[in-house]
């Protein structure tokens, strides 16, 4: 099994978020990511950073680790710019760079910022059409697409990704449409918050979609973020604990499922049935302030047992 961070840029400063990446990418992590909202969920009022310029910063700091977003809402970007600026980083970074996409949930961040908020059917064919697009911008010389949505006039996206294709991820779990557009585009797919057996149920309705569309399952490549909140030792847990009812307050017991807490031992057996059930690697999901005795218990105690 193999792990990632995936960090939450609020409340926090930009030389925390520095030693964070600076840190994954040299203790054994191989992904690095940030989220796309504008908003902390719990206080809008809360600093926060955003996403391109994070992960640009990223691209020039780091030397080994793939740099993602789980995920860019589709509404907030028109995809060809988005793809401009993943190219970009891509090359700067020497052709580390992944894009993700999703449909976008948060509505306060929406209204606030003058985003139309449509109904989630209209949010997912928003999603589907920049998923396409991307997918041609980012491999065809040319893309037309002409979408309620996207629309897109003999484009040119030059230059391309550095290994010639840059990796498209589909986050979320509905099984009507997310996980049948991932497997109609995506590279890799995403499920945040959710325990081994019910990631395990969704990987095998995204595998029938994958028959059904043709695909072979085994190119997609599969990934789960779990909130970090272990416990550097067994008697350092309940502090843990208590910072993640601090932090999610009502969603703490909404994503209980999706939480790694504990000690070493109790996170080394939780994400082994991760493992089982078809995750190829787990993202811990960080909010600031890092817990930095837990994070090097973890790559000390925990990575070398699930290696």
């Amino acid at each position: 099994m193999r792990f990632g961070i995936h960090v939450g840029q609020q409340n926090c400063g930009i030389d925390e978020l520095r030693r964070l990446w600076t840190y994954a990418d040299q203790n054994g992590f191989i992904w690095v990511s940030v989220w796309d909202h504008f908003y902390c969920r719990t206080d809008p009022a809360a600093p926060h950073f955003e996403a391109v310029p994070l992960m640009a910063a990223m691209a020039c700091e780091t030397r080994s680790i793939r740099i993602g977003c789980l995920v860019f809402a589709a509404a907030f970007r028109n995809p060809g710019l988005l793809a401009k600026s993943m190219v970009t980083i891509d090359h700067l970074s020497g052709g580390r760079a992944e894009v993700g996409l999703g449909a976008g949930w948060h509505e306060p961040e929406y209204r606030a910022y003058g985003y139309p908020f449509p109904p989630i059917r209209d949010r997912m064919d928003h999603l589907e059409e920049s998923a396409r697009a991307m997918t041609g911008l980012l491999t065809q010389e040319t893309t037309t697409l002409d979408g309620r949505y996207v629309q897109l006039n003999n484009t040119y996206a030059n230059p391309k990704p550095v290994r010639g294709r840059l990796p498209l991820w589909i986050g979320g779990t509905g099984e009507r449409r997310t996980l049948r557009i991932a497997a109609r585009y995506a590279d890799g797919w995403n499920a945040a918050y959710i325990g081994p057996e019910e990631y395990q149920r969704k990987s095998e309705v995204l595998d029938q979609w994958c028959e059904r569309e043709g695909r072979d399952p085994a190119t997609i490549e599969r990934s789960v973020n779990v909130g970090f909140y272990m416990g550097a030792t067994d008697a350092a847990a309940p502090a843990a604990i208590e910072k993640m009812h601090a932090q999610l307050q009502e969603e703490a017991a909404l994503r209980a499922d999706g939480q790694l807490t504990g000690g070493p031992a109790e996170a080394i057996a939780r994400l082994g049935a991760y493992r089982d059930a078809g995750a190829e690697w787990v993202n811990l999901v960080i909010r600031p302030p890092v817990d930095w005795d837990a994070l090097q218990a973890f790559v000390e105690e925990v990575m070398p047992a699930l290696a």
